[in-house]
């Protein structure tokens, strides 16, 4: 059991849990809404809340029984503002800076206390150019001037992204790869990392920050260890009962593929960076990646559900 499961002295949000989920985005930063929010919304539901999911069409399907599903957009929060009625606290997922004004409008209106932003790594950067670049920074801080309590989280790649395909550097082609010639080819194979984190522990995070007062306007580095290209490829190697082949791309290999596959640039460019840069300053990183309060674990009140673990629960999606 989280910690914060059995902490009753915790003040404890009322009404309705409302959950934004998207389609699988391919741009830099994205994290998969819908494999987080259902990791999400099993856990409120154990912990006896109420749970409403505004979905995008394709993600409208796969929930708990007892999960009322709205089919819109966050995107287009103004077509669905039913979904806003009756809710304590929303799980902002997924919101475009160009409409966050309208469902943070529809939020205050139906006196939604509380509002926890899943961000990305990269709005600290963001405040070096222009606002009218931002993507992130102008979520966040439309989010902090809305007069809603708020929380922003900034996870580490999630580990079920290749499976749902948001971002590159989680392996998004491996599924197919694997199961068509038994390899992985990866640029930077021998020193790439990049830190990941378990869906279910970056929804421990979310569902801790929703029910309690203790994270109020704090910004949450959600941050898991970084982890070698060839640590991830022998997780999966075991839990498949054989072993894997590798090719070492070079950087331009790996560009033109992830092309072909319909990433844009500036998600091949973000990876690339990160997977040699994580790897170059990878005791500097981890040691940022510990020093970081408070940490998954001071939140969640356990260990970190390590890749072998996500290996085992998910790996007949690479068979």
């Amino acid at each position: 059991m989280d910690r914060f499961e059995q902490n009753e002295k915790t003040p404890v949000t009322e009404g309705i849990f409302l959950l934004t989920v998207v389609s699988p985005r391919r741009d830099e930063g994205n994290s998969p809404t819908g494999i987080v929010g259902r990791c999400l919304a099993r856990q409120l539901l154990a912990m006896g809340r109420r749970v409403r999911v505004l979905a995008e069409p394709d993600q409208c399907d796969g929930w708990p029984d007892t999960v009322d599903v709205v089919e819109g957009s966050i995107t287009r929060p103004l077509e669905c503002a039913r979904a806003f009625d009756g809710v304590g606290a929303v799980f902002l997922a997924g919101a475009h800076p160009s409409t966050v004004q309208d469902a943070l409008a529809l939020a205050r209106n139906a006196a939604v206390g509380k509002a926890v932003v899943l961000s990305s790594h990269g709005p600290e950067y963001e405040e070096a150019y222009p606002p009218e670049t931002w993507f992130w920074l102008a979520i966040e801080k439309a989010v902090e001037r809305s007069g809603i309590a708020w929380t922003h989280i900034r996870p580490s790649a999630v580990m079920g992204a290749v499976i749902e395909g948001t971002y590159p550097a989680t392996g998004s082609d491996w599924p197919d790869t694997l199961r068509a010639d038994g390899l992985v080819r990866e640029a930077f194979l021998d020193e790439g990392h990049y830190p990941f984190i378990h869906e279910a522990d970056l929804a421990a995070v979310v569902a801790a920050a929703l029910i309690s007062d203790d994270y109020t306007g704090t910004v949450i580095e959600a941050v898991g260890p970084p982890l070698s290209t060839l640590s991830r490829i022998r997780s999966l190697a075991a839990a498949l009962g054989r072993d894997i082949g590798t090719v070492d791309l070079a950087a331009d290999e790996s560009r033109a593929i992830w092309r072909r596959l319909g990433w844009p640039d500036g998600a091949i460019e973000v990876t690339l960076y990160a997977l040699e840069e994580y790897g170059a300053r990878f005791a500097e990183l981890m040691q940022w990646t510990l020093d970081q309060r408070p940490s998954v674990q001071d939140i969640i009140g356990r260990p970190l559900r390590t890749y072998d673990d996500w290996a085992g629960e998910n790996i007949d999606s690479f068979r």
